[in-house]
């Protein structure tokens, strides 16, 4: 090990060591972390699984686009050749009108009337399904078909897609803002277990500085032990989410199925789990950052 890196070394085995010292201590501690941290993070992972299933109850979205009476099938060609070309459309299909009367009396339950019918009255339409989900796209895809001279009605599917995205955006910024509200909690918690060791150990620290020993190597231990707590933290938070969707996944998808949709509840991604573990890592260190400088400065070590 380089000179420059030894002192973090030995700070790291007296973080390590102290945390070992006091097996129960540290679970506790490790414990109130978790919980914590868990409630933000599993109400992420649920408002994403909700997003999911909440797409497959509503369908696909689709746009609707009924072309003018009398609308030549040359006319009918170059607008479907056109909408192919789009890259936002993920899927086109044409219904004739002879099409839509049939589907309308086998589906609709008009077979009396549609049989009435001298005239046929429905229009040729197109039904398009765009790429994603985003309601800027269908809004846009809307206001350019309905520019179209051909076209005389364009029917937007997108009312549940506008509202599902308010909903999932709301519950993630509540749980975004539930995380930072908590985090600021677990500074505080790690604020005053550090101020606990300084003062339990400020003897200890009084003779290391008189013997020569600088702010930064006595203070550097509880920068570690601040941020391995915070680690394990994370850690038994990303178990305990981990352990609760394994837990309400079965009830969730006896759910769906009722509905004849098949559903996955997924726990945390592994990018999900990485940024937990360095957020409950930065929150110790801070924590304990704060700690030390506050009573190592202004401390009965002075």
């Amino acid at each position: 090990m380089s000179p420059s890196f030894h002192p973090h070394g030995i700070a790291l085995r007296q973080a390590l060591s102290r945390l070992g010292a006091k097996p129960l201590a540290t679970f506790l501690s490790a414990l109130v972390v978790a919980i914590a941290l868990s409630l933000p993070v599993l109400g992420l992972v649920l408002v994403d699984n909700v997003g999911s299933l909440a797409r497959g109850v509503s369908g696909k979205p689709e746009i609707s686009a009924f072309l003018k009476r009398g609308t030549d099938p040359v006319q009918i060609r170059a607008i479907e050749s056109r909408l192919r070309a789009d890259p936002r459309i993920a899927a086109l299909r044409f219904v004739p009108r002879d099409e839509a009367l049939r589907q309308l009396a086998e589906r609709g339950g008009f077979a009396d009337v549609a049989g009435a019918l001298t005239e046929n009255p429905l229009p040729d339409a197109y039904i398009i399904e765009p790429k994603g989900d985003e309601p800027e796209v269908f809004e846009k895809l809307r206001t350019e078909l309905a520019a179209l001279p051909e076209v005389d009605v364009v029917q937007l599917d997108s009312a549940w897609v506008t509202r599902l995205h308010a909903a999932v955006s709301l519950a993630r910024q509540a749980m975004l803002l539930l995380a930072f509200l908590l985090g600021a909690a677990l500074v505080i918690v790690t604020f005053n277990t550090i101020r606990l060791q300084i003062l339990t150990q400020r003897h200890e620290i009084s003779v290391s500085l008189l013997l020569g020993a600088t702010r930064s190597f006595v203070r550097r231990p509880y920068l570690y032990f601040g941020l391995l707590q915070g680690l394990l933290g994370g850690l038994v938070a990303w178990a305990l989410v981990e352990g609760l969707v394994r837990l309400i996944a079965p009830g969730v998808e006896t759910l769906a199925r009722s509905y004849n949709i098949v559903v996955e509840i997924q726990g945390p991604t592994p990018l999900q789990a990485v940024l937990l573990l360095l957020f409950s890592a930065v929150l110790g260190w801070v924590g304990a950052g704060l700690s030390v400088r506050r009573h190592l400065h202004d401390g009965p070590v002075d």
